[in-house]
Formats: C-alpha cells, sequence, structure tokens
C-alpha cells in the first residue's frame, strides 16, 4: 500500500531470510506458534490509517452513548449473562478489510469488532522480528499512534494488572494449552507476570475462587478473561465445571464477559459511517433487497468467521427459524493490494484499543494484519498458499 515500502521490501526478501525469521520468532516459546506467520507485514499509509481511527472512534462514540447499554441488552444470550459489571471495555478491535473505492483508491471496510481480548502479548514481539530480519526503515511502527514500545508494555501491563500484584491476576482460558493463540498467553505471561489458567483447574469457595501458583492456593482478585462463550460451550459441560463463569464471584473482570456481547457483530446495525457496510437485523427486514448477491449473512452468535453464509439466496433465509439470531450484511469485496513475489495479497487489518481506567476515551495502541490469497480469511481457505497468514500492519510515521 506504500508503494515504495513494498518495493524496497520484494526486493531484500529472500526464502532463506523468511526462514531465518520464523526460526528466530518460534524460538522465543518453541513449538508455541501454532498458525501461518505471513512473510511480511502490511505497509499502510497515514491516510488510510486515518480513516480506519474515524470509523473506529465513530463507533466510540456510539459506544459511550447513555443508551449504549440498554440497546445491547437483548445481545447477551438467555443464561450467559455474567454477575458484576465493568463500567469500560478495557479491550476493543475493530477488524477492517481492505478495498478499492470506486475511484481506485484503497479503502478500508468494517468487517467485525469485539469487546474483547486479542494478541495483544503477541503482535508487538512480532513486529520487532520483521523489523529485525527485513529491510524496514525504523520510521515504520505498529502503533497508530507512534507511542513507543515502552509506553505500550506499560499502559498494556497496567490494564492487565490493575492494582493487584500478578499472584493475584490469572489470565483464564478453557485448555490454554490447545488454542491456536496460546503463543499470546505466553507473551503475556513474559510481560506482566501473571499465569495461564485453565477454567478446569480453578477451585471455589463461596464467592471465592482460587489457583495453584507453585503449588499454593493462591486467590484470585483479577480475571483477564481470554474464554469464549461460544468456544466454552462446545468443549465442555458448563454445568461439570468447578467454577461456572455466570457464578457470582468476587473478581474485577478484564474486560467483563458481557462486554463480547455487546460490541459486537449485533453492534453492526447501530452505525452509520462511510467506511461500515450497511447491516440490518435479519428479522427487522421486511423486504428483502433485489441484489442479495452483494450481501452476506452472519449468525449473531457464532466465532471466527463459523456459519457465514457468503452466496446468499432466498432460500437460505426463508430456512432460517431464529431470524433475529442473524444479521444481513453488505458483502465486503477484498482485494489483492498486496504485492508480493507471485500473485498478490488480500489482508485485513484488526485496530487493537485499551481502555486505561480514569481515561474519558479508549485509544488505539496496537494491530493486527491477516493476509489471504483464499474466499476468506482464515486457514481452511489459505492451504496450500505463499505469503498468507498472520502479520502486523506497520504505518508511516
Amino acid at each position: 500500500m506504500i508503494p515504495s515500502a513494498r518495493e524496497k521490501f520484494l526486493k531484500s526478501f529472500s526464502t532463506q531470510r523468511y526462514e531465518e525469521f520464523l526460526k528466530a520468532l518460534n524460538n522465543v516459546h518453541p513449538g508455541q506458534i501454532d498458525f501461518r506467520v505471513a512473510e511480511t507485514p502490511v505497509f499502510v499509509p497515514a491516510d488510510f490509517k486515518n480513516k480506519m481511527l474515524d470509523a473506529c472512534e465513530s463507533i466510540i462514540d456510539l459506544i459511550l452513548d447513555e443508551n449504549f447499554i440498554s440497546k445491547t441488552e437483548a445481545s447477551i444470550p438467555p443464561g450467559e449473562k455474567v454477575k458484576g459489571s465493568s463500567s469500560i471495555p478495557q479491550m476493543i478491535a475493530f477488524d477492517f478489510g481492505i478495498c478499492v473505492s470506486e475511484s481506485g483508491e484503497p479503502e478500508p471496510r468494517l468487517i467485525e469488532m469485539q469487546g474483547f481480548p486479542t494478541l495483544f502479548g503477541f503482535q508487538p514481539i512480532l513486529a520487532g522480528y520483521y523489523k529485525a530480519y527485513f529491510d524496514i526503515a525504523e520510521s515504520f511502527s505498529p502503533h497508530p499512534l507512534q507511542m513507543s514500545s515502552e509506553e505500550y508494555a506499560a499502559v498494556l501491563k497496567k490494564t492487565i494488572l490493575g492494582n493487584h500484584s500478578p499472584e493475584e491476576v490469572i489470565l483464564l482460558e478453557i485448555f490454554p494449552e490447545k488454542q491456536k493463540t496460546r503463543i499470546d498467553f505466553y507473551c503475556t505471561e513474559d510481560l506482566t507476570g501473571i499465569q495461564t489458567v485453565c477454567l478446569t483447574q480453578l477451585q471455589k469457595e463461596g464467592r471465592n475462587i482460587y489457583y495453584l501458583r507453585d503449588g499454593k492456593k493462591t486467590k484470585v482478585k483479577r480475571i483477564y478473561n481470554r474464554v469464549i462463550f461460544d468456544e466454552l460451550n462446545k468443549i465442555v459441560n458448563v454445568n461439570t465445571l468447578p467454577v461456572k463463569l455466570t457464578d457470582d464471584l468476587d473478581v474485577e473482570w478484564v474486560p467483563h464477559p458481557d462486554w463480547f456481547y455487546r460490541i459486537s457483530k449485533y453492534t453492526l446495525p447501530f452505525i452509520h459511517h462511510p467506511y461500515v457496510p450497511a447491516t440490518y437485523f435479519l428479522n427487522e427486514v421486511n423486504q428483502l433487497p433485489g441484489n442479495l448477491s452483494n450481501f452476506v449473512l452472519k449468525p449473531l452468535f457464532s466465532f471466527a468467521g463459523q456459519g457465514v453464509i457468503i452466496d446468499v439466496q432466498q432460500e437460505d433465509i426463508y430456512k432460517i427459524e431464529n431470524p433475529e439470531q442473524w444479521i444481513l450484511q453488505e458483502k465486503v469485496e477484498y482485494k489483492e493490494v498486496i504485492p508480493t513475489t507471485n500473485i498478490p495479497s488480500k489482508a485485513e487489518i484488526r485496530i487493537m484499543y485499551i481502555w486505561e481506567e480514569g481515561e474519558s476515551r479508549p485509544k488505539p495502541v496496537m494491530n493486527l494484519a491477516r493476509l489471504s490469497k483464499g474466499k476468506m480469511i482464515g486457514v481452511r481457505y489459505n492451504e496450500g498458499h505463499d505469503w498468507v497468514g498472520g502479520s502486523i500492519a506497520l504505518f508511516e510515521g
């Protein structure tokens, strides 16, 4: 997207250098990167970055609206509302596909968002290894606001720990050793000193929960929550767990699990912005658009693109028994804008926000990128391709 930076990168690229980069990156925590890392970062010009941030800030205005909580109350499925509350979602992520406008200029289009953590621990490390092993100008930064790596680490650490010691905070996941993003858990441990704990290993006494740290029973006061309800309900019978997330627990949440639903696909129909595709609750669509081929159907309660219907037919809509749990969204056409050594790649960029306690708004602090040559972003659509996989955007200074 920045031709001079792309040309410089491709001239210096070699398979040997890429393999050396991968070897070094994997040595951070051997055997824990369970996804393909792309050959390149995405070089993002300031104007494109500002377009994404403009869309993000308009959505944050919506989240700050006094009616947002009441508007999104129905987003939380029955039986999954978690007790306690959090006045702010400490972490928010916005996913944008890289498209091309009618005038031929690169243009972001919002795909999804989530009031939930993402790879906050791993991404700065990935950026550092790209810059160490490839010919990339020092002025390029993974931080949208050009903060220093030290500032970023301090903000992330403070957000996760709050006012507690590392021993009193855990990263909570279900079977973390099996998660494809587990490299992020270990990078987060390195930064904060907290321990990753499986939900099955917690102990409960009254409203208090405990875990074993170095063999010692330790009280949990704050949870950095990485458990996704959609995943949890498919993996285990929640009634057999020693602790249910919906129990009345004496803990702080980062972020509170309710934000996963409030800031999600459910929020899209409330947003009106040039870089946000038109989205409708299916049960509120009185007349189907004549150009159904320009829309996709998405279930509200699914994760990682599961259940999405890309090539929508009227029959697909008529078959849906619970239209209130689906959205009809204007299709986003990714464009192959990333030149490679062979065919170009498509990409999407996730802008990652942190909302610090006491601040009036969250700030964009990090990002994540994913490259693709398949019909959709994701592993199963990109098998056998190179120049695809996890990456990061580098913003020009």
